[in-house]
């Protein structure tokens, strides 16, 4: 039995090279697929191709162009999606089972709902503590969006772009990017410390203090997910805090 000790020892050296190899090519595909669906080289390449049709993110007065948004936003979502499709496809993986997991759709729609008011109270209070703790991160007066809300149209069609492109989207990008770290880069939580930074960063336009609590809001989604294991919830939460959102902003606008 002793002289099986060098056999079994030089076999099992003969497969590591193998499998450590396996391992780093399935962590430079993740890493690509992550960065491929981040949605930052998506919406670059997408603001160069709008850009030579003349379609800019700025108008003349120095405001958001709507037409821009709205179409950046949407063509990106279908994009990214289709991405996303592509890469789980390619590795034999399941879009269903990504998004639903295991759990009744039903129910877990029902608790994205539940969640809309939690999140909505949570963001106005910690708007609140974040001008009287550091007053200086409200370096934008007004969330530059709002201006776009100025005809019943526009909001109803910036209402399908904050469902389609947060709530479908984004929360399918959280729940694939997500995976990936469980796979392959760390884990699931490493993977959400870094992508709700990135996604608070993302909405930096809108005000430091925003995009802070935007990084937060975006770690609650991502948590969900990770103890759930369905999309749903973090998605019908999220379109539906998108949508108060705009309903805040018109009331607010109203009162004013």
């Amino acid at each position: 039995m002793d002289d099986l000790g060098p056999v079994v020892k030089s076999a099992a050296e003969g497969r590591s090279p193998a499998a450590g190899a396996t391992r780093s090519s399935g962590r430079t595909q993740a890493i690509l697929e992550v960065a491929v669906c981040s949605g930052f080289p998506t919406q670059l390449l997408l603001g160069a191709a709008l850009a030579t049709i003349g379609l800019r993110a700025m108008g003349d007065a120095g405001n958001l162009s709507f037409g821009y948004v709205v179409t950046l936003s949407l063509v990106d979502a279908v994009l990214v999606l289709a991405l996303i499709g592509f890469f789980l496809r390619a590795r034999g993986e399941s879009l269903r089972e990504l998004v639903l997991g295991g759990r009744s759709s039903r129910a877990e729609a029902r608790l994205g709902m539940l969640l809309v008011p939690a999140l909505v109270a949570g963001v106005i209070a910690g708007t609140a503590l974040l001008g009287w703790l550091a007053p200086g991160l409200r370096n934008v007066p007004e969330n530059p969006f709002e201006s776009l809300l100025d005809t019943p149209g526009r909001v109803a069609l910036f209402a399908v772009v904050a469902i389609v492109a947060g709530g479908i989207r984004e929360e399918m990008q959280r729940a694939f990017i997500l995976r990936r770290f469980e796979q392959h880069l760390g884990g699931g939580w490493l993977g959400l410390v870094i992508f709700s930074t990135a996604f608070g960063l993302g909405h930096q336009i809108q005000g430091w203090d925003a995009a802070i609590l935007t990084g937060f809001l975006g770690a609650a989604w991502g948590a969900i997910y990770l103890i759930r294991r369905s999309a749903v919830a973090p998605m019908v939460s999220h379109a539906g805090f998108n949508v108060a959102e705009i309903l805040l902003a018109l009331a607010a606008a109203g009162s004013g």
